[in-house]
C-alpha cells in the first residue's frame, strides 16, 4: 500500500496503483492512466478478496473521500500503518529501527471532535457533506461514522434553516452567496459543543431563528458563533468571529489540563489518541522535576503543558500570536506557574532564551507536516539537549529529519506509532532522539 492508501500491483514489470485495493486482492482492472514509470488502475471486479477486506459499513464510501480504509478490517489497517512507519525509517532515513509499539484506537469510529462541512445545493435544497476525493464536488451525508451523531443532527437542522430563509448558499465560482461552511467542535471530556456558521457577510438573515433552532438540538450546545470570511479562497475560516449566543469558547480536558477552545484554536481532533501520544512523549522525555523543557512549535501549548508539572521550567516557542496568547491563558487557568511562552520563530525564540542564559535539557518538537528545516535541526544540535522528543504527523518527514540528526551524531533510540486518525491513511509517530 502507498502512503496515500492505494494498492500497489505489477503488470509486466509496470507498477500499477489501485485505489481501494486490499493486500492479497486478485483483481480485474481497467487502466485509466499510464505514464513512463507507472499506471493507475480502477477495480472492475474482485476475483478473490484479500484476507483483510470487508464490506464497507458506510453508504458514502468511497465516493466522499473522507475515509481511506473502510474496506479493510481495523487490524489490517493497523498492520499497514505500522509497516509504513518502519519502511519510511529504513528507506528514507536509512535507519535500522522499527516501531516498538503501535497504539491502535480503542474506538476507531466516532472519534472526531471537529467537523468542517461545506454547504452546497442539490435539487434546489441546501445540503452538507464532504468533498469527493480530489474535487470540490460535495457528497451529501446524513451521518458520518467518524463523528458524533449530534453533528449530523446539527447539519440537518442547519440545512432546514437555510431552506426556510433567504440565506443564499455560497458559490465558489462566482464568489456570491452567504452561507459557506458549518463548523462544529465538541469537548469530549466536558460534552460542550460549539456551532460556528462561516458566512460571506457579517451575519445571517434571521439569525435569531438560527440560534433558536440550533439551541433546540442539544442541551450540550454552549456556543453559537458567526465567522465572517469574505475572501475568495479555499481557507475555511475568516479572521473575525462574533458570538451570536452563549460562550465565546468551549472547554475540554487533555492529560489532566483544561483547555479553552475557540473557533480559531488548534486542538487535537482525536482526544483519546492525543492523550496516548502525549503520554508516550512524556515517557520519552524522562522528566523528573529538574529539567528545563523547550517546546518548539508549541502552538496553544497542549504538549508542553501536559509535561510542565514534571519539568523545572517550560519555555514554549510559537510564531502565531493568537496561539501564544491562548497558551498563556491555558497555563494561567490551570495554575501552571513554571511556563513561559515566546512569540517568535524557532531560531529567534531560542536566541532570546540563550541571551538570558537559558538552555534546555529536553526539547520537544511537533512540526507541521513538512517537518523541520535543516536550520532547525542544526539549531537543536547547537542547543545540545540531553533528549529530543519528536512528534510527527508524517513518517516520511520524520525519517528525513532523523537522517539529518544522524549526520550530526544523534540516533533514534525509541519509536512509537499512534493511530490518531483511524480509517484514514494518516499515522502519527513519536521518537526519542539522543546524542
Amino acid at each position: 500500500m502507498t502512503a496515500e492508501g492505494s494498492g500497489v500491483a505489477r503488470v509486466n514489470d509496470m507498477v500499477v496503483f489501485v485505489p481501494h485495493a486490499a493486500p492479497g486482492d486478485r483483481l480485474r482492472l481497467v487502466i485509466i492512466k499510464v505514464s513512463k514509470s507507472y499506471a493507475v488502475g480502477k477495480i472492475q471486479e474482485i476475483l478473490r478478496p484479500g484476507e483483510g477486506r470487508i464490506v464497507p459499513d458506510c453508504a458514502s464510501y468511497p465516493s466522499c473521500g473522507g475515509c481511506t480504509f473502510r474496506h479493510l478490517d481495523y487490524a489490517e489497517e493497523c498492520r499497514i500503518k505500522r509497516q509504513r512507519v518502519n519502511d519510511a525509517m529504513k528507506r528514507i532515513g536509512g535507519i535500522a529501527i522499527e516501531a516498538e509499539d503501535f497504539i491502535a484506537a480503542a474506538k476507531p469510529d466516532r472519534y472526531r471532535n471537529k467537523a468542517q462541512l461545506p454547504c452546497g445545493v442539490s435539487d434546489g435544497q441546501a445540503v452538507f457533506g464532504f468533498y469527493a476525493e480530489r474535487s470540490h464536488r460535495i457528497i451529501p451525508f446524513t451521518d458520518c461514522r467518524l463523528q458524533p451523531p449530534v453533528f449530523g443532527e446539527i447539519a440537518r437542522v442547519t440545512a432546514g434553516f437555510l431552506n426556510d430563509t433567504p440565506n443564499e448558499i455560497y458559490d465558489e465560482q462566482t464568489g456570491k452567496g452567504r452561507f459557506r461552511h458549518l463548523y462544529i467542535r465538541q469537548g469530549f471530556a466536558t460534552g460542550e459543543i460549539m456551532v460556528c456558521a462561516v458566512v460571506n457577510a457579517n451575519g445571517l438573515v434571521q439569525e435569531d431563528e438560527f440560534v433558536r433552532r440550533i439551541r433546540a438540538v442539544s442541551p450540550d450546545i454552549r456556543s453559537i458563533v458567526i465567522n465572517a470570511n469574505r475572501e475568495r479562497t479555499n481557507v475555511i475560516l475568516g479572521k473575525k468571529c462574533r458570538t451570536a449566543w452563549g460562550q465565546d469558547t468551549i472547554r475540554d480536558m487533555l492529560c489532566g489540563v483544561t483547555y479553552e477552545i475557540s473557533p480559531l484554536s488548534f486542538y487535537q481532533v482525536n482526544r483519546a489518541q492525543a492523550e496516548q501520544l502525549y503520554e508516550r512523549g512524556r515517557d520519552y522525555a524522562g522528566l523528573n522535576g529538574h529539567q528545563v523543557l523547550f517546546d518548539i512549535y508549541c502552538g496553544t501549548g497542549t504538549i508542553g503543558l501536559s509535561m510542565a508539572r514534571g519539568a523545572k521550567a517550560l519555555y514554549g516557542i510559537e510564531i502565531v500570536p493568537d496561539a501564544v496568547e491562548n497558551a498563556r491563558r491555558n497555563a494561567a487557568a490551570n495554575g501552571i506557574n513554571n511556563a513561559e511562552f515566546l512569540c517568535a520563530d524557532a531560531a529567534e525564540g531560542t536566541r532570546q532564551l540563550k541571551e538570558r542564559g537559558i538552555t534546555p535539557d529536553v526539547v520537544v518538537i511537533d512540526p507541521p507536516r513538512k517537518g523541520c528545516s535543516p536550520e532547525v535541526v542544526a539549531l537543536i544540535d547547537e542547543l545540545s539537549p540531553e533528549r529530543v522528543v519528536y512528534i510527527s504527523c508524517d513518517p516520511a518527514t520524520l525519517a528525513r529529519d532523523a537522517a539529518r540528526f544522524k549526520e550530526r551524531g544523534w540516533q533514534v533510540e525509541r519509536l512509537t506509532a499512534v493511530d490518531m486518525f483511524p480509517r484514514t491513511a494518516n499515522v502519527e509517530c513519536v521518537a526519542l532522539i539522543t546524542r
